[in-house]
Order: C-alpha cells, then sequence, then structure tokens
C-alpha cells in the first residue's frame, strides 16, 4: 500500500507539472496586444439571456472597485483550447483576462492553454480544472465547444466553484447545475457582415470557407455567412443568386493537428486552384490569410477574411477585407466582478453587438475591422448594409430559406429574431447548411 500511495503521488506530481508550464502563475510570452479598450459610456447592445431562475445573468454590481486593502486577489482560470498567441479565438479570450484584470482591481488570471489531444494527449478537461483550482481560482472559463462534457462534471464536482463555459448550451438544454453558465456572442452578425463583403470583392463569383470541424455552431455560421453573401450579391452587386458558388470545406478541427486534420494550407490553395478568389476563414489560425496574400504576391487577385480577433487582419492587412470578431472583456468583466461580489447567477447568455457603435470594446460584443482589401466605395457600401442590420430594417433570416436537402427552413414570410430565445433556438441548433452551399452539412 505504502508504494502504490508513493506512485499515486509521483503521478499527482508530474501531472502539475505539465499543466503548470502554461499555468498563468509562470509568465508566459507576451501574445499580440489589442488596442487599447475605448473609455466612452456604456451604450445599448442586444443579448439573448436565459437563466434557470431569473430574467437578468452575471449582472456586475454597480462598482467594480477591488478590495485594495491587501486582501487576497480573486483569481479566475482560463482554460484554452489553442495558444493564447493565435491571433485568433484563444488570443481573443486571452486579451478579455487582461481586460478585466486592467478593469477590476483585484483580480489574477491563471491559465492553461493547448488544452487539446495533439498538445497535451492523455490529459482531460478535468485534470486541468483541477490543476487551476489547487492554485486559487474561484472562477472557471473554459473557452471551447470541445470543453463541453469535462466542463459539465466539473462543475457537478465543485459545486463551491462558479463555471463559465464560452459557447455551449448546457443551461439552455436544461444539463447544467447552478453554478454552471453559458457566454457566447452573437458572431453570426460578425459572419453576415463577413459574407457581404466576400461577394461584393468577389469577380470570379467564387467564395470559399475554410471550416473547422462540423457541428450546431459551425453550420449556422457558415448559413450567416452564406446569407450575408447571396443577399450583396443579388441586391447590391446586381447578379443572381445562381451565378454565385459558394462553397465549405471542413479540416476536421478548429485547427491543424498534423495526421488528424485536413492541411489548412492545402485547403486553402487548393481553393485558390479551383478560383476561388476570396477566402472566409472559421479556424482559430491564419491560413486562409497567409495563403491569399502568397497568391497575390504571385500575382493573382485572392483576398482572405479573418476569423474572431479584433486585429486578425494583421499579418497581411493589402488582402484582408477585414475581420468579424468576439469582444469577449465586458462580459467577463460583469460575469467576474459578479462572482467575486457573490451576486453571480448561472445563465445563458447570447451577447449581440451594440449596434451604436460595434468596435467600442467596453460595450460591443461583437465587431467588425477593416483590413484594406476593400476599396472606399465598397466600404461604403458594406458600411450601408451594417446600419441596415443595425436598425432592423434588414433581417436576413426571414424565408422562404431551405436546406441542403430542399426541407423547409423557414417558409415564405416566417422571420427569426436572435433576441427571441424560442425563435433563437432554431438558429442555434442548425442540422443542415442551407441550400446554395456547396459542401457537408454532417461529418
Amino acid at each position: 500500500m505504502e508504494l502504490v500511495r508513493h506512485l499515486r503521488a509521483v503521478a499527482a506530481i508530474l501531472l502539475a507539472s505539465v499543466l503548470l508550464a502554461a499555468c498563468g502563475g509562470a509568465a508566459p510570452a507576451a501574445p499580440t496586444t489589442s488596442e487599447a479598450p475605448a473609455s466612452e459610456a456604456p451604450t445599448t447592445s442586444d443579448a439573448t439571456t436565459t437563466e434557470a431562475e431569473t430574467s437578468e445573468s452575471a449582472e456586475a454590481p454597480a462598482s467594480t472597485d477591488a478590495n485594495t486593502s491587501g486582501d487576497e486577489p480573486f483569481i479566475f482560470g482560463l482554460i484554452l483550447v489553442g495558444p493564447i498567441n493565435d491571433s485568433g479565438w484563444n488570443e481573443s479570450h486571452y486579451a478579455a483576462g487582461k481586460y478585466v484584470e486592467s478593469k477590476v482591481p483585484g483580480t489574477q488570471m491563471i491559465y492553461i492553454d493547448k488544452v487539446n489531444s495533439a498538445d497535451r494527449p492523455n490529459i482531460t478537461v478535468q485534470q486541468v480544472i483541477d490543476e487551476l483550482i489547487s492554485q486559487g481560482a474561484k472562477f472557471i472559463i473554459s473557452n471551447s465547444d470541445d470543453f463541453k462534457d469535462g466542463t459539465l462534471e466539473s462543475a457537478k464536482a465543485h459545486p463551491e466553484i462558479n463555471f463559465l463555459h464560452a459557447s455551449g448550451d448546457s443551461v439552455l438544454a436544461g444539463t447544467a447545475p447552478e453554478n454552471l453558465g453559458n457566454l457566447m456572442g452573437q458572431i453570426e452578425y460578425g459572419k453576415i457582415i463577413s459574407g457581404c463583403a466576400a461577394a461584393l470583392q468577389t469577380q470570379t463569383g467564387k467564395i470559399s470557407y475554410l471550416g473547422p470541424l462540423i457541428n450546431d455552431e459551425t453550420r449556422r455560421l457558415v448559413n450567416a455567412t452564406y446569407l450575408g453573401a447571396r443577399y450583396c450579391w443579388e441586391n447590391i452587386v446586381g447578379k443572381p443568386a445562381e451565378e454565385l458558388q459558394f462553397s465549405v470545406t471542413w479540416i476536421g478541427f478548429w485547427f491543424n493537428i498534423p495526421g488528424v486534420t485536413l492541411d489548412p494550407t492545402n485547403v486553402a490553395n487548393d481553393m485558390i486552384t479551383a478560383g476561388n478568389d476570396v477566402i472566409i476563414s472559421g479556424l482559430d489560425t491564419t491560413e486562409a490569410l497567409v495563403e491569399a496574400n502568397k497568391a497575390s504576391q504571385a500575382g493573382k487577385a485572392v483576398y482572405a477574411i479573418a476569423n474572431d480577433f479584433v486585429n486578425g487582419c494583421a499579418q497581411a492587412e493589402d488582402v484582408c477585407l477585414g475581420s468579424p470578431y468576439i469582444n469577449w472583456g465586458p462580459d467577463y468583466v460583469k460575469q467576474i466582478s459578479a462572482a467575486r461580489e457573490g451576486t453571480w447567477k448561472a445563465g445563458w447568455d447570447w451577447v449581440g453587438p451594440n449596434w451604436e457603435d460595434i468596435n467600442n470594446l467596453d460595450t460591443s460584443a461583437v465587431g467588425w475591422t477593416y483590413g484594406k482589401g476593400l476599396d472606399e466605395e465598397k466600404t461604403a457600401k458594406l458600411n450601408e448594409f451594417i446600419k441596415q442590420l443595425a436598425d432592423k430594417s434588414l433581417n436576413l433570416y426571414t424565408g422562404p430559406l431551405n436546406f441542403q436537402d430542399g426541407s423547409v427552413y423557414l417558409a415564405e414570410g416566417e422571420s427569426l429574431d436572435l433576441n427571441d430565445m424560442e425563435q433563437a433556438k432554431k438558429i442555434w441548433y442548425t442540422p443542415q447548411l442551407l441550400e446554395g452551399i456547396e459542401g457537408q452539412s454532417a461529418p
């Protein structure tokens, strides 16, 4: 028995050493920094919110001033599926954690990144969470749909800790315990804008979407992109929908895992070879932009749209049309402030843009930044399109819309509102791609 206890202790130490190598307690290499947030007064934004018991979720207290009397900091832990400097999904979450530290005195972020089967084989989400809790984390954020089950099980195992799954639907589905909430930005609007930008720019009428894995989330984002592209192709460019070719290729995960996924570099090049002159990224990483830039330098007119990062165009601004992004910072401030004050309540929060200023990093959960790829005339047209989305004069979730198999998604005259919870479910849970999209609807 003594030998067994000794072996278990050694195993625990080895696990901790692996995890702590990436934990926020150790100083990581600094990622690309985002611009300093704006300081304008908060304005209104759209959101779909569900709570187990109330209609308001994670509402921040009136003051976020921390106790400066020397008390221990309020530690929150962040679990990231990819690296903190991916110029995409994971860096945006890391930046949001730093934003919390800057806005809420007395808070401290610790984190473990690259939590995936390639970078950390045989390490489970539950083990990572246990490590963060052992380091003092009182609030845990996990940032990937792949973490859904592990986060749920950990929340059940640690009822004294509050958890936020950034994505997911445990609250909506009624499976979440009281200490687990969900948060997601309505990036569908950003994808709709992306689709419009692509339609305005393409000269070949061929647009490709570089997709990750296939699930409800990724299908609805491809659908949103297509809706924006089709509308602007028909109504601004003035060409029939039949002349627009919109396709998606799925690589199999959020980023390249050699030997497991398709290589996104090769996929992007195949798209370019096939005559697609705009590639829209749905990945956490930047292959679409990198390969479009290489093609452009070789004399081809190819452009790309980045994904989920405010500075997404930075690697190749000249060929980048823009970047849709979720700005997690303001909602992380609300969630963590409420948790620290003891007023936090679990909810399913699907938060929309601040349409008065979608790039206000203090108030808007969803935004769009321009690269240099669109000229002034096309930029002006896209801005007018965005204004129509903002004032609700244009709702692209309006029938008739069919799925790929010809079944009806929305009948003639039927429309959906992302901010009406029952209607939003029909967008959130998307079983197929829409008619007009080339590509797989299921794995």
